[in-house]
C-alpha cells in the first residue's frame, strides 16, 4: 500500500493525542522530558503566555526609550534582550528545588521563566528606567534586589525587578510574572565574560581567578562612575539633555 502525506498527518495526530493524554508528572518520568514538554498543550500554552508578558514589557521599554529620545535627545536604553527559560532548565530547577511538577507549580514557584535584560548607557539611567517603568499603573513591583548598591560576593552588579503585568487574551485577562535585569554596558560586559569563564572546567588556581574577577568588577564599576561624572558635567552645559 502506498504511503501518503495523509498517513503521516494521521500518525502525527495520534502521537499528539498520546502526548496530550499524559500528565505533567508522566512527562517528567520520561528520560528526556524537555523533548516532549513543548508539545504538551498546557505547558506550551503557559510558555505562550510568558512570551506575551515579555512582549508587553518590551513594548513599554521601547516606548519610554523613544519618548526619551524625543524629549532629551538621547536614549537611556542601549539594548533590550529577552528570553523564555528553556524546558530543560525549567525541569532541572523544579527538581533541584523539590517543587511538584505542574503548570500551576511553575507559575507559583519559578519567577524567572520570562526574562528581560535591559542594558543602559549609564548607572543613573538604570534607576531612571526603573522608576518610569514601575510607576505605570498596570505594572506591579513584586520584589526588587539591588545588586548595584549591594553587589554579590563574586562582584556581580545588576538591578533585578520581579514584576507582574496583565496580558489580554481572547477570553481572559491574566497576570503574569517576569524578571527584569537592568545593568550598565560595563556591568553587562563583566557579567558576560564572567559567565563564560565560570563554566570552564578544571580551572587551575580557581580562588586566584575569582579574586581577579572581583578586582575586574571593581575596575568596571569605577569606569561606570567616571563615565557618569563626565556625562553629568556635559549635562550641566546642556540642560536640554537632562531628565528632571
Amino acid at each position: 500500500m502506498k504511503h501518503t502525506q495523509t498517513d503521516d498527518l494521521q500518525q502525527e495526530d495520534k502521537q499528539m493525542e498520546l502526548i496530550n493524554s499524559l500528565s505533567m508528572e508522566d512527562v517528567l518520568k520520561i528520560e528526556h522530558p524537555e523533548l516532549l514538554l513543548n508539545k504538551v498543550e498546557p505547558f506550551s500554552r503557559l510558555m505562550m503566555q510568558y512570551k506575551c508578558a515579555i512582549m508587553e514589557i518590551e513594548t513599554k521599554l521601547q516606548v519610554l526609550n523613544e519618548e526619551f529620545s524625543m524629549n532629551y535627545n538621547r536614549n537611556p536604553i542601549e539594548d533590550i534582550r529577552t528570553r523564555i527559560k528553556k524546558p530543560l532548565s525549567i525541569v532541572d530547577k523544579m527538581k533541584r528545588k523539590g517543587f511538584p511538577f505542574s503548570v500551576e507549580s511553575i507559575e507559583q514557584n519559578l519567577f524567572d521563566v520570562a526574562g528581560i535584560k535591559v542594558i543602559c548607557s549609564f548607572p543613573e539611567d538604570i534607576y531612571t528606567v526603573r522608576d518610569l517603568l514601575i510607576k505605570q499603573d498596570d505594572i506591579t513591583l513584586v520584589e526588587e534586589k539591588d545588586y548595584i548598591k549591594n553587589p554579590k560576593p563574586n562582584g556581580y552588579r545588576s538591578l533585578h525587578l520581579l514584576v507582574e503585568i496583565p496580558i489580554f487574551l481572547a477570553k481572559e485577562k491574566k497576570a503574569m510574572k517576569a524578571e527584569i535585569q537592568l545593568r550598565s554596558i560595563a556591568m553587562e560586559c563583566w557579567a558576560s565574560l564572567e559567565h563564560k569563564m565560570k563554566y570552564k572546567k578544571d580551572i587551575k588556581n580557581a580562588d586566584e581567578i575569582s579574586q581577579k574577577l572581583i578586582r575586574c568588577a571593581e575596575i568596571s564599576f569605577e569606569l561606570d562612575k567616571q563615565m557618569q561624572e563626565l556625562r553629568s558635567e556635559i549635562d550641566e552645559d546642556n540642560p536640554e539633555t537632562q531628565y528632571l
